[in-house]
């Protein structure tokens, strides 16, 4: 069968400043191994899927680096979206794409910033998700939880799907979508046994996720339906950028997967982290035998589970501490407990209130 991966490479990444900065977010940065992860996402796809049936979606300021990172897929499968609108629109203009080759094709939506420990088993599970979206399901990934995270959304698993799927993997209704828990309430989930982390990879059939919008989201629908009459035609940049911005900026599981009877999981571990923040570097990066992540000119002296990245500026000493995180990029500092990780957008958010945009 074959399938049409979309690596959704839009987002600014602003938890991961000072290194991530708008020119070049958290996709185009190495975070979790030698490659940036927006490469090593379109790399660990083959032989499930050809770079040439590979697209990119990301917004105009990066497509250039985007190209260049990933050559081998054809300057024709980066799509660009005129402005950042969310997944949904991002979506349906990626559908209306593999419409365009083949009406019934499979889509693998996949986020560009991901970390997969096995890509074997990650290939087996979108395997799976394809051959139930190949049937007209609209299929997703969940990652079985092996600690009650707060940063992650969660599926409730309901009936098992007759029959399995590709290398044996079951499939299950998805009963409902559960936002973020608080920890209380994820431990139960964990205890419970019948939640999965939500992955937000997606597989479905190009026809299928159309008329899913159309019938959850009329007003997209129609604005897709806009942008589709003109595509492939000299029109269609013009059509884009007029109708585009206007699109409503929402995500796919809000207004879309939420809403859906044909969502199916497919519960998979094959070593998944969405490196949400710096607190999550030492589930994908190599630590000491203390928990430390330390990296460049970094020394970390009678402390625990930090996170200490010095770049190749100056040292960067860290005495006495634990579970905080320390990040020089050379022009700009982060200093803060781990705990509080996800918060770094603060920061972004005051430099660019007091106009101190040569660090942003």
């Amino acid at each position: 069968m074959k399938v049409y991966p979309v690596i959704m490479a839009g987002g600014s990444g602003t938890r991961f400043w000072p290194l991530s900065r708008r020119t070049k977010p958290k996709q185009f940065l190495a975070l979790a191994g030698d490659a940036p992860l927006l490469a090593a996402t379109v790399r660990r796809l083959p032989p499930l899927a050809r770079p040439a049936d590979t697209y990119v979606v990301c917004g105009p300021s990066h497509v250039a680096a985007a190209r260049k990172l990933v050559r081998e897929l054809p300057a024709a499968n980066f799509i660009v979206e005129p402005c950042a609108r969310n997944t949904a629109p991002c979506v349906g203009l990626a559908a209306l794409h593999v419409a365009a080759r083949e009406k019934k094709g499979v889509v693998l939506m996949l986020p560009a910033d991901h970390h997969i420990g096995r890509p074997e088993a990650f290939r087996e599970a979108l395997a799976a998700a394809a051959k139930l979206a190949a049937a007209g399901h609209i299929a997703t990934i969940g990652i079985r939880p092996h600690a009650p995270e707060t940063g992650y959304g969660y599926l409730k698993v309901g009936p098992r799907l007759p029959g399995k799927g590709r290398a044996g993997a079951s499939a299950h209704r998805v009963e409902r979508f559960v936002e973020k828990p608080d920890v209380v309430t994820a431990a139960r989930y964990l205890a419970d046994g019948h939640y999965l982390w939500n992955s937000g990879i997606f597989a479905f059939r190009a026809d299928v996720i159309l008329e899913e919008i159309r019938r959850a989201m009329p007003v997209l629908g129609e604005q897709l339906g806009a942008i589709q009459r003109d595509l492939g035609r000299p029109a269609y940049q013009r059509t884009l950028a007029r109708v585009f911005p206007d699109c409503p900026s929402i995500s796919i599981d809000y207004g879309v997967m939420e809403k859906s009877q044909r969502i199916v999981v497919v519960p998979a571990d094959f070593g998944w982290s969405d490196v949400g923040s710096f607190a999550a570097l030492p589930e994908v990066r190599e630590t000491d035998h203390l928990g430390n992540v330390a990296e460049g000119d970094a020394l970390v002296i009678d402390g625990r589970n930090n996170v200490v990245l010095a770049g190749k500026h100056r040292p960067v000493a860290v005495i006495g501490l634990d579970d905080v995180v320390v990040v020089d990029a050379g022009d700009a500092v982060l200093v803060c407990r781990k705990d509080r990780a996800q918060d770094v957008r603060k920061a972004v958010d005051e430099l660019a209130r007091r106009g101190r945009d040569e660090v942003l």
